[in-house]
Formats: C-alpha cells, structure tokens, sequence
C-alpha cells in the first residue's frame, strides 16, 4: 500500500518537571492514563494503520496490558525506547511496515484528527511536515551573562510540535545518516533538515500542549472537561 500510514507513539521518557513518582504519560487524566488517551487518538483515526508505541523498559508490560484494555488493536506492538529520544524513535521506526510515518509524542492528547490528516497531507505534497504553531511571545536570543543578543522576527517563528509526518523510507535514512556523524537532533523534522528533506509546517493548535508540568495537567483536566460538555 503506497500511501499506508504509521504512527510512532514515543513516550519513553521519565521527565522530572512533573514532580511526581510517576512519568507523566501515566498519569491519570479524567480516570485514564494520557498516553491511552494519545493512543485513542490514532486508533479512531483512518489515515493509521499501525501504531508503534515506544515506553521505558520497565513500563512495557504495563502499556500492553492497557493496549488489550482499551481494545487499541492498531498498536501492533510495544516496545522498550534509548538512552535518549532520538534513539527511541529509531527503534519504533524499525518496527513499522508501512510507506509513511508520523512520529508522536505520548503526552499530546489533544491533536485533532483533522491535524493529522492535514499533516499527511502536506506531507504527500511537500515531502514532510510537522504541526506547529506561530510564536505569540516575543523572542530574544540572550548569551551566557543573561545579556540579550537579538530580537528575531516573531512573525518567522513557529512553536514545533508533533506529529512529525515522513516518508518512512527517507526518515529511516536520516537516522542512519545522524547516527554515522553522531550527530543528537531535538525533534525529528531535525535530522530530516539535515539530510536535506524539505519540511513543511502545518498550523495547529495551541491547544495541543505537550504535558510536562504540573500546570500542563490542571490544563488538561480544564481541556478534557470542556470537551466532555461540548459533546453532550
């Protein structure tokens, strides 16, 4: 199938920020953990035929048994990710077996399905694309001393967020080529810029926050909450 899509679900991390015992993507949100309602979303959505879902070694078990729970049968299956993001991600993109990939991180529920189809979309055009929003803030670059440097031009600025969407072929290629020059990337789109991918942006949302703090979440419960009255 030249246009099967495949998702990489990465939520190996064990971020601090939140200040509790439990990683982030395991916390409860409306009575179920995040990453299930990140999980949910691809699911329910068309475009996916496959789900790799990337967790820490000792959260493998755990995340299959929900897998079962909640009836998530595109996640075909479930693995243990790096040291690092980066590493993570490259063992997801080995297990998929279709032509495209979008690449996810476990604590967005909130993306749309309409995003992800316009990701794919964008994609197929452009050769890749990664969902983003334009920078409300004003930017200054500041050096080591806190002196500020320079003010960037808001209006060339965007917030990157995911997913991250690839033809699988030619991201596997920009991960092979990262890891010969040792070369640590922050987000996919990345190593793909490196490789010389052009990547194109996609307007999201700004409410598709990345749950990291302990305000992400009271977020998060306001957002689950509101959507919960709209649906009535």
């Amino acid at each position: 199938m030249s246009n099967s899509v495949g998702a990489v679900i990465v939520a190996a991390g064990r971020g601090t920020r939140m200040g509790t015992a439990e990683s982030k993507q395991y916390l409860l949100l409306q009575g179920k953990p995040i990453i299930v309602h990140t999980l949910e979303v691809f699911q329910k959505h068309e475009l996916i035929s496959e789900i790799v879902l990337v967790t820490g070694e000792e959260d493998v078990e755990r995340c299959r048994q929900w897998v079962q729970a909640y009836k998530l049968d595109k996640v075909s299956v479930v693995i243990p990710g790096g040291a690092e993001r980066q590493h993570s991600v490259r063992r997801g993109l080995g297990e998929l077996t279709t032509t495209w990939v979008m690449v996810h991180d476990g604590v967005r529920p909130f993306v749309q399905g309409s995003e992800i189809e316009a990701c794919y979309e964008r994609a197929r055009s452009a050769g890749a694309s990664v969902l983003a929003v334009p920078v409300k803030d004003t930017i200054k670059q500041v050096d080591g001393e806190g002196n500020v440097l320079s003010t960037p031009d808001r209006r060339s600025l965007w917030a990157i967020q995911t997913p991250q969407t690839f033809r699988l072929s030619d991201l596997l290629s920009a991960y092979d080529e990262a890891e010969r020059d040792g070369f640590l990337g922050t987000d996919d789109s990345s190593l793909a810029e490196r490789s010389g991918i052009t990547v194109s942006v996609v307007e999201g949302s700004y409410r598709n926050i990345k749950i990291t703090t302990p305000e992400d979440l009271d977020f998060a419960e306001f957002t689950e909450r509101s959507r919960g009255e709209e649906r009535r």
